[in-house]
């Protein structure tokens, strides 16, 4: 019986699953190095590779369920979930492990059947048509492989210079975008200077305009006092209290009585 199904079910369900898989890596990783055929091979390890995704995903389901759980169970038994997550985890990276190691055998055999030939034959065929060249029919076959393999190397120079070269224009790209978002951001400061300059101009205008409004106002009250005590001169130029403004005449009957008196 799984201890886990004592703590959770979910977690028993989990761990079982995962179980299966490792067996089903054991037995699909011994049948393939029984496999001698490169297209198995490759499907097989195909195969394993999916069953390893899947074993990843339960095995974070299953690191989501401890943490789930951490607040509910003592120390000791949180101790214990962790370990057997960690020993999943180190199950799981021993079979990646290995299927990088047969996958790298293969790519080994693929390189080596490319240079040996398409057939098991191929290698014979090949000594025993270089046994009936001659001198000068071999050099001339090393002459040809030679020049295969310098504009082999001429093509793979060129496509390292374009590759150079698309680097560098986007680079300079990247330069010339970095400059103008510069450029603007300046102007940005510019215009927001600006209008905080208006903004304070503005301001000034109107304290003016105020203090402006309060002189023609204080003017206008002084204008009317001086019309109104030149009527009240007019219509009483008896009256002894109101006082002559400097500057004015003085009222016409006086000056009539002065003619008469002369």
């Amino acid at each position: 019986m799984d201890p886990l199904s004592s703590i959770s079910d979910e977690l028993a369900e989990i761990n079982g699953q995962i179980a299966d898989i490792f067996r089903a890596l054991s037995n699909g990783f011994q049948k393939l190095e029984k496999i001698k055929d490169a297209n198995r091979q490759s499907r097989q390890l195909e195969e394993l590779t999916e069953k390893m995704r899947e074993c990843k995903r339960l095995i974070k389901e299953f690191d989501g369920e401890i943490k789930n759980m951490e607040g509910r169970y003592d120390p000791n038994t949180n101790k214990m979930l962790n370990e057997k997550r960690q020993s999943l985890v180190k199950e799981l990276n021993s079979y990646v492990a290995l299927k990088k190691q047969h996958q790298a055998n293969l790519e080994n055999n693929k390189r080596v059947d490319l240079f040996d030939g398409p057939s098991e034959g191929f290698g014979e065929d090949n000594g025993l048509l270089a046994s009936s060249m001659t001198n000068q029919q071999l050099m001339d076959n090393g002459n040809q492989m030679m020049d295969e393999t310098d504009q082999a190397i001429e093509r793979s120079k060129k496509v390292v210079h374009e590759t150079i070269n698309v680097g560098t224009e986007t680079a300079a790209s990247l330069k010339a975008q970095t400059e103008q978002m510069n450029r603007i951001v300046n102007e940005l400061d510019s215009i927001h200077f600006s209008i905080k300059k208006a903004s304070q101009l503005v301001k000034e205008i109107g304290r003016q305009v105020a203090t402006d409004k309060c002189i023609m106002a204080l003017l206008f009250l002084i204008v009317i006092g001086v019309v109104v005590i030149i009527i009240v001169k007019l219509v009483h130029p008896g009256n002894k209290d109101i006082r002559d403004i400097p500057g004015l005449a003085p009222p016409a009957q006086t000056r009539r009585l002065l003619w008469n008196a002369t």
